[in-house]
């Protein structure tokens, strides 16, 4: 059971913005709850996902990779938010059903060297799990698979890349979002019943956003001063990640050479 005045505070929700979402009290308690049973579980299954998907990271093309399981807390947040945002799709999300709307319940974040890497990273997935459109979500609810014994790709991967990014990424591999000041990969997997999803991002976008996060969010994101400091770290991020890239193009012309 979690308190509703300290939720609110704690998570800088109005109490207007509550009663907008239409989510009872009651019911968001019975989720707190639930959640608080089934997140040790979810551990599990996220351990074991990495464990056998992502040990081995030369393998999987990437540097590094960190897991987690969504707070109690933050879970509550995001259903009053995405109530609000989309009322129609959220509409009947409750304590029995929550864990089917929710894709990021289990989520894993793998980290690059160089922005030019997700290519690898992206053959890995395509080709170790099962990437058909017929498997992919449009119904939160109806799509749900009951079978835990399957495992697949469960949404068209996706990339929200950065203004400058428009060489890097293949449209027909991947769906691209906008460019915006954001660089992600998202895939989301079904995996012994509950979905995982996985992101990828750079050690230099990792830093911003991890930054950012602790600082800006949730306090602070109408803070002029401290989110014009954020967008000034994230410009020297993409920066860093330009420069990364241009370091290994020289190096690899210098082995040319010498060669």
């Amino acid at each position: 059971m979690i308190k509703k005045s300290q939720f609110l505070q704690d998570y800088n929700i109005e109490k207007e913005t509550l009663k907008q979402s239409g989510m009872k009290w009651e019911e968001l308690n019975a989720i707190y709850d639930n959640y608080c049973k089934l997140e040790p579980q979810l551990k599990k299954i996220g351990k074991k996902f990495v464990n056998d998907y992502l040990y081995d990271i030369e393998k999987a093309g990437i540097h590094s990779y960190r897991y987690r399981t969504k707070k109690p807390g933050h879970l509550l947040e995001k259903i009053i938010r995405k109530k609000s945002e989309s009322p129609d799709q959220y509409k009947n999300i409750n304590r029995k059903n929550y864990y089917k709307h929710m894709t990021d319940l289990i989520g894993i974040r793998v980290l690059f060297l160089y922005r030019e890497d997700w290519i690898k990273f992206h053959n890995y997935m395509t080709t170790t799990f099962e990437n058909k459109p017929e498997n992919y979500i449009v119904d939160r609810i109806k799509d749900f698979d009951e079978d835990k014994s399957h495992t697949y790709i469960a949404e068209r991967p996706k990339v929200y890349r950065r203004v400058g990014d428009t060489r890097i990424y293949d449209k027909q591999l991947i769906d691209i979002k906008s460019d915006g000041i954001y660089r992600a990969l998202h895939y989301i997997i079904k995996y012994k019943g509950y979905y995982v999803e996985v992101q990828g991002r750079t050690l230099f976008e990792e830093g911003w956003s991890e930054i950012d996060h602790d600082i800006v969010y949730p306090y602070f994101q109408d803070d002029e001063m401290l989110t014009d400091f954020s967008m000034m770290l994230n410009r020297l991020a993409g920066t860093a990640d330009e420069m990364s890239s241009y370091f290994r193009r020289i190096k690899k012309q210098r082995m040319k050479e010498m060669k």
